[in-house]
């Protein structure tokens, strides 16, 4: 299952890609799976997705939790808290 994944902000910069294809096993679920296993793919993406309690994340362009499943999923954007003012 080949996912596209977008990246945003610091989270961008300390991976150094706006996005990347990839196809996580397939014990790899949901949201809160995923940046694990994105976690272990360089240092970088360790960086970045070390604490997942500083990101967000959205599937097809919807906002999703931790728990949201990506089964199916064509685009998934991981980028931090957004704040208004």
């Amino acid at each position: 299952m080949d996912v596209d994944i977008l990246y945003f902000a610091w989270v961008r910069e300390r991976i150094g890609l706006d996005r990347e294809e990839v196809d996580p096993p397939a014990e790899v679920t949901d949201v809160a799976g995923l940046i694990a296993w994105l976690a272990t793919r360089s240092p970088g993406h360790a960086s970045a997705l070390g604490d997942p309690t500083c990101l967000r994340a959205a599937i097809d362009q919807k906002f999703a939790g931790s728990d949201a499943l990506i089964t199916g999923a064509y685009e998934v954007a991981l980028f931090p808290p957004v704040t208004g003012g």
